[in-house]
């Protein structure tokens, strides 16, 4: 099972992300386009585990505690660098609580013997793939001038910072991610609460 856990987004957010995609889509043909529903802010990915690991991952979660808090989805950017797009973005505003809560989630993680992260939380939702390569914030070898997102780039220039509204983080979930031609499919497997 290939497995995640993050925060899923309020449904007025997504509503006006849906809208700014169908109002950009077409600057970018080529790149790979996430659709608004399956929309997730990722605090961890597991990656694959065999079924009978659920249940310690769900029970190592249960024990994870900090509060609720408020999230900020304002602006965009693109990962590693303008030039060398391979990722368009929506940023996200929320002050240590969100980086707190990942931290806290890839320490749990540790104890179930899955990888700690190696590079810093970067916190934003993944609109668009342009390009090979992982969706990973940081530059890599493979990494080169990438033409996907220009006209994109251009088209946004001249708009204003898009605002796509404030919402309360009151739970998070372990996903299943199933691969398919059509695209990926999410799966919510447990809710754990903010408390």
């Amino acid at each position: 099972m290939r497995l995640f856990i993050a925060l899923d987004i309020d449904e007025a957010i997504r509503e006006k992300i849906q809208l700014f995609l169908h109002g950009v889509s077409g600057f970018a043909p080529d790149a790979r386009w996430v659709k608004a529903e399956s929309l997730h802010i990722t605090l961890k990915f597991v990656g694959e585990k065999p079924p009978e690991a659920v249940a310690q991952i769900k029970e190592a979660l249960s024990i994870v505690h900090e509060a609720p808090f408020e999230i900020v989805f304002r602006g965009f950017g693109f990962f590693p660098n303008p030039k060398a797009a391979r990722v368009f973005w929506v940023g996200i505003e929320s002050g240590p609580a969100l980086a707190t809560l990942a931290s806290a989630i890839d320490s749990t993680m540790f104890s179930c013997g899955i990888a700690k992260e190696d590079h810093a939380f970067s916190p934003h939702l993944t609109l668009a793939r342009g390009g090979r390569g992982s969706g990973a914030p940081a530059r890599q070898k493979s990494d080169v001038p990438n033409r996907t997102f220009q006209h994109l780039q251009e088209k946004l220039a001249a708009r204003p910072v898009p605002e796509f509204g404030t919402m309360k983080a009151r739970e998070f979930f372990l996903y299943q991610s199933q691969l398919s031609p059509g695209g990926s499919r999410y799966t919510k497997l447990e809710r754990f609460p903010l408390r």
